[in-house]
């Protein structure tokens, strides 16, 4: 049964015009002189002991220079007296089992030959109470509770299911985390709607019983590139958290159109975005209705393809109005069913409709817009993807709203 009459083939579709968005891309110079600066702040030291067994929480998310971050930490922990050693902290990530997880390590660069100490990924976690407002089960990693100090690092960002003052960061890490399979599990059991405050009061609880001396916050801009990394005691994490988080936000990749009847996706994966796309750039989403950041009014979606290293994890597809054969003959079901399930979030999971060409999906994009629509002068805009954002392409509709933006460059010879 072919999808288009001759009809919606009849006109040209409109020139493309490439488009240089001017994103602040400031980062630091001397990543590890700066985080040797935060190490050496008296409430910082005052926290390491000589002798102390300190369990140094890295994670799942590939920040850019993540082994150097480390290597730093653990570096100035044991020249102030302390026994440092890595612990993972990944809650369900790398199967949830402990060769699963020390692989997520190593392929980030975190081994026990690069950073000189010992790497643990034991996955046996304690129930240490139940959060105030719905009773939610609270999980912490046994080795990091049997430690004299628990040291999380991590990125502060926004997340991609659930806001509140502090997101993706320490918090994230200390409950979710350092809850291992079971507590992540526990954790997106309970309802995302309340999520912000079930993990803030969780992580009350942690620190209740675990001995969080401080955390090491990263912050990166909009090329993932390290912006700043600040050291936090334990009594300081929230508000700082959520000051990070609104530095973050402001360094945040963002695609700065206003309107646009068609996007067009080049590509989508788990290594840009942990629902392939990042809503907080697209301004769509199956659960999250509020976006902190300005985001376009995108009337239809179209996908063009996926990345190698999602390794046919499509979640996110679902958030798109058509999608091409390529992508579709790409998809690792079983995968992307996984993580849909765990995220209890099916939607992101289904199949759109399925074009055989770029022109065929854009062609019948243009048949799902709105009544009304000019055919004449279609706004169509065209990402790579969510993260990489400083070249873009636009329709000749959209070229007067780019001329008449500070920020945005038409980039053609």
């Amino acid at each position: 049964m072919p999808l288009l009459l001759p009809e919606d083939t009849a006109y040209a579709l409109p020139k493309m015009h490439k488009v240089r968005q001017e994103i602040p891309a400031s980062k630091l110079d001397d990543l590890a002189g700066a985080i040797r600066q935060q190490m050496a702040k008296p409430e910082i030291l005052a926290k390491i002991k000589p002798g102390a067994r300190v369990a140094v929480g890295v994670g799942s998310r590939g920040l850019k220079n993540l082994p150097n971050i480390v290597k730093t930490v653990v570096e100035c922990i044991a020249e102030a007296g302390g026994k440092p050693f890595v612990l993972s902290a990944m809650g369900s990530h790398g199967g949830g089992r402990e060769d699963g997880q020390r692989e997520v390590l190593a392929g980030y660069g975190i081994t026990e030959e690069t950073m000189g100490l010992p790497i643990v990924t034991k996955i046996d976690s304690t129930l240490i109470g139940k959060t105030k407002s719905r009773g939610v089960d609270v999980w912490f990693d046994n080795v990091a509770l049997e430690a004299d100090l628990v040291v999380p690092i991590n990125r502060v960002k926004l997340h991609t299911h659930f806001t509140g003052p502090v997101q993706s960061g320490l918090h994230k890490m200390l409950t979710i985390g350092f809850g291992n399979h079971i507590g992540c599990t526990t954790y997106h059991e309970s309802d995302f709607k309340f999520f912000g405050t079930t993990m803030t009061e969780a992580a009350e609880i942690v620190m209740q019983r675990a001995n969080i001396g401080f955390g090491v916050a990263v912050v990166e801009n909009a090329y993932d590139e390290t912006y700043l990394v600040e050291a936090i005691t334990g009594d300081k994490m929230f508000e700082r958290e959520a000051a990070l988080l609104k530095i973050s936000n402001e360094n945040y990749p963002r695609l700065m159109l206003e309107d646009v009847d068609i996007l067009i996706v080049q590509e989508i994966g788990k290594n840009i975005s942990g629902t392939g796309a990042d809503p907080h750039v697209i301004g769509k989403s199956f659960v999250i209705s509020e976006f902190p950041l300005p985001t376009p009014i995108i009337d239809r979606m179209v996908l063009l393809d996926c990345t190698e290293k999602t390794h046919g994890n499509l979640i996110g597809m679902g958030i798109f109005d058509v999608i091409t054969k390529k992508v579709f003959d790409r998809l690792d079901c079983e995968s992307t069913y996984a993580n849909g399930i765990a995220a209890k979030s099916p939607e992101e999971c289904k199949i759109p409709i399925i074009a055989a060409s770029e022109e065929e999906a854009v062609r019948i994009a243009v048949k799902l817009l709105k009544p009304g629509a000019d055919k004449r002068n279609l706004k169509i805009a065209k990402i790579k993807n969510t993260l990489e954002l400083d070249e873009i392409e636009v329709s000749d509709a959209l070229l007067d709203y780019v001329k008449a933006h500070e920020q945005l460059k038409l980039n053609e010879l």
